[in-house]
């Protein structure tokens, strides 16, 4: 059990009971169809859910990373894991909320806050990958303002946003040769900006992009904090990432093994509910405590960014336990499930490849052990 508030287990509540009145099949269907999931996120919106972690002045709850993960692991967990909670509050926002400009705040964290808004965030290139540092996207300044070029690659929901938080190189550190980074908010439907729908198995309502930054025009107002300081001020957002993605994990975590201890106490072969067999009981009762220690590493993570402290090291492990845990989970589910686990009226299968996302992003599992292996361990750095 998670060592939780009393008004954080009335958030899961409120959460659950909302996101219950649409469920998975909702939610599979809008993805099938290529659509989006407007009206649950209205309705997450106008319950003061979406942009609970945000500045109570500007319309949010004024709470933290903690009471934004329970809201996403309870929507995954009703069948309904939302990679634009994880995009738009948890990282745009957090981003705006610490470094953004008065007139930058006051432009867009209302909107975002209420859900009317959503931002999308461009920092992976096709070939720098994970290395921030070879990023080729850059801003040049142009009178008063900027002019931005480059390509990103894998944007998430693009389509649906009304605004990109964009990193671009705007120096280079003579010695090094490395870039230095600063972030931009360039609106969507600027001249010059293109983008191009990159096709995936995923079944899931946000779609990926490529973008194309053909000098994109933008005022002085469009940059966020201070110049060349965008590496330190993008982990205000990069943390908030890795905790609640690893929250949609969990959410889908406990939506599989639901509904596979339901069907293994109802299912009856030989007699007996197949629940009763250990080859069945005993590979979900190890993703149960699997999923488990991973929701209490990302409470732990999310309480120590909500405290101020560094959660580095806690939100790397958040992200690894649940990206392994989820897996595990629904693959016991499904096999729990036999036949019935692949057919679309039982509405696990769907769910594989978002699941396996998570492995590889926001941050591979590679990324987090080289981390892990240098920060916490010591090691000599590899990369």
């Amino acid at each position: 059990m998670l060592p939780e508030t009393d008004e954080h287990r009335l958030i899961r509540d409120s959460v659950s009971a909302l996101a219950s009145d649409f469920g998975h099949e909702y939610f599979a269907a809008q993805a099938k169809a290529g659509s989006n999931v407007d009206k649950l996120w209205k309705a997450a919106g106008e319950a003061g859910f979406i942009g609970v972690n945000l500045p109570e002045k500007y319309g949010g709850g004024g709470m933290g990373i903690s009471e934004l993960a329970i809201v996403i692991e309870e929507l995954a967990a009703q069948g309904c894991p939302l990679l634009m909670l994880v995009v738009s509050p948890a990282i745009c926002g957090s981003i705006i909320a610490k470094h953004g400009s008065t007139d930058l705040q006051e432009k867009w964290l209302p909107g975002l806050a209420s859900g009317d808004l959503q931002m999308s965030f461009a920092i992976t290139e096709p070939n720098a990958g994970s290395n921030s540092h070879e990023i080729t996207t850059n801003a040049t300044p142009e009178g008063n303002g900027w002019s931005l070029s480059g390509t990103k690659y894998f944007i998430t929901g693009v389509d649906e946003s009304d605004a990109i938080l964009v990193v671009a190189n705007t120096d280079r550190d003579e010695k090094t040769g490395k870039g230095r980074l600063s972030l931009f908010v360039v609106p969507t439907d600027a001249p010059g900006l293109s983008k191009t729908l990159i096709p995936v198995e995923m079944q899931a309502p946000e779609r990926q992009f490529t973008l194309f930054f053909d000098n994109v025009k933008l005022d002085a107002t469009a940059l966020i904090g201070e110049l060349n300081d965008g590496l330190r001020q993008v982990f205000t957002g990069l943390n908030p990432e890795r905790i609640t993605a690893a929250a949609v994990a969990n959410g889908i975590s406990r939506y599989a093994l639901t509904k596979a201890s339901d069907y293994a106490r109802e299912r009856s072969v030989w007699g007996v509910p197949i629940g009763a067999h250990q080859g069945v009981a005993h590979p979900l009762a190890e993703a149960y405590i699997q999923v488990e220690l991973a929701r209490l590493a990302t409470w732990r993570a999310a309480d120590l960014y909500d405290s101020g402290e560094d959660p580095g090291e806690a939100s790397n492990i958040a992200k690894f336990s649940a990206s392994e845990a989820v897996l595990k989970a629904l693959d016991s589910s499904i096999q729990t499930h036999g036949g019935n686990g692949l057919t679309t009226e039982f509405g696990l299968a769907d769910l594989w490849f978002v699941a396996r996302l998570l492995k590889t992003a926001p941050i591979s599992r590679e990324m987090i052990l080289n981390f892990v292996g240098q920060h916490s361990l010591e090691l000599p750095k590899s990369y």
